[in-house]
């Protein structure tokens, strides 16, 4: 204490209770073990140390509530949600119950006035906050639902099928007040595609709507990672509800996985005359025992262009949603775990509840019973 702060001996023996001469033989065997003592600080040095101490501590505490608060600082947002954001912070506290910050430099740093955040705190709740309250406790509850996958296009589709209008930038602004921020897609996976020289046409043309369920399908494979090496995920999309009629897992890609989805496709579900078939140029799906298989059950066959994404466009935006919204987040020690969580994802989630935005943010399986709903009606 005596070398530290500069006090006296005589000071620190009274505090501490010690005799000085026993106080000041330590104080000189310390110096005389360390070559180079520190000189000890002046009275006005240590009060220009405290106030730089206490200086570095408020500009901590400002940098660390502003990148709290860096959203509240643009123009558009409003007094209000400045006032909500200190009501949220004025009782944080610190590792020792201390309060992080006070009132008067939460408004300071947010540029508001202090009494003007007194007399909002006072007041009674506003029909629109209430409103907006009450839309957060949804819009929590479908975000949740989701597994976190669901933007504030569906999540506001979500809503208008529950009866609670609400317009899009609402949502979007209700979201960003909770820090609710759905999955993001990574933007690029390898290719299984091969060239090949068959000459088959394209049927589609890009054109991936459909007057009826089975008219139009799509397939593609994927790799899906797992601790005890790849699996393949190979799909048959109906490009009228969207749904996946069919699809196959195993360790390999060759022609008897693809076979087994679309025999899913057309055992499961009544396709029409002349259905078509769209894939890509794999060697897999160009293969004559695939075109003998298509044929048999009656489906024309249809090939995108070589390395042209854009041309099997739905089968690829299938993919990176079962990737986005589940592969990414998922460690799969196993091949059968992988296949077990798929195939819960696609026909649990994706078909049955997950809500498409090509077909009026509903359902895949909603969007094909609706069909026959009202053909038999008709």
């Amino acid at each position: 204490m005596v070398t530290e702060t500069g006090r006296t001996v005589a000071e620190v023996a009274r505090e501490l209770g010690l005799n000085q001469q026993t106080l000041r033989n330590w104080v000189n065997a310390y110096e005389a073990a360390h070559d180079a003592p520190e000189p000890s600080l002046s009275v006005s040095e240590r009060a220009r140390l405290r106030e730089l101490e206490e200086e570095n501590r408020q500009l901590r505490m400002k940098t660390e509530f502003l990148g709290k608060s860096s959203r509240l600082l643009c123009q558009r947002v409003s007094v209000s949600q400045r006032y909500a954001f200190i009501a949220a912070e004025k009782d944080t506290t610190d590792e020792h119950g201390v309060k992080s910050y006070t009132v008067e430099n939460m408004c300071a740093w947010l540029n508001v006035s202090k009494s003007g955040f007194y007399d909002w705190l006072s007041r009674p709740e506003s029909d629109t906050d209430r409103r907006r309250r009450y839309l957060g406790t949804l819009i929590k509850k479908c975000f949740d639902d989701s597994d976190g996958t669901y933007g504030h296009r569906r999540i506001h589709a979500w809503l208008a099928r529950c009866g609670e209008p609400a317009t899009p930038e609402l949502v979007r602004s209700i979201m960003r007040d909770q820090q609710l921020v759905p999955c993001q897609p990574r933007p690029w996976r390898p290719s299984l595609t091969q060239a090949s020289t068959h000459v088959l046409p394209d049927l589609l043309k890009r054109d991936f709507t459909a007057r009826e369920p089975g008219e139009k399908l799509v397939g593609d494979i994927t790799y899906i990672p797992t601790g005890q090496g790849w699996v393949y995920l190979a799909t048959v999309i109906d490009c009228y509800s969207k749904a996946v009629v069919g699809w196959a897992i195993d360790d390999h890609y060759r022609t008897p996985l693809i076979e087994k989805a679309i025999h899913m496709a057309a055992r499961n579900h009544t396709l029409p005359a002349r259905a078509i078939f769209h894939s890509d140029r794999g060697s897999n799906y160009t293969s004559a025992d695939f075109a003998m298989t298509l044929h048999s059950l009656g489906i024309r066959q249809s090939v995108g262009r070589t390395g042209i994404c854009f041309d099997n466009a739905m089968a690829e935006s299938f993919f990176a949603t079962l990737k986005n919204e589940r592969v990414h987040r998922v460690t799969y020690l196993t091949k059968d775990h992988a296949k077990a969580d798929i195939a819960s994802y696609i026909e649990l989630r994706y078909n049955h509840r997950r809500l498409h935005s090509a077909i009026g943010y509903k359902a895949p399986n909603e969007a094909h019973a609706e069909y026959y709903n009202h053909a038999n009606a008709a």
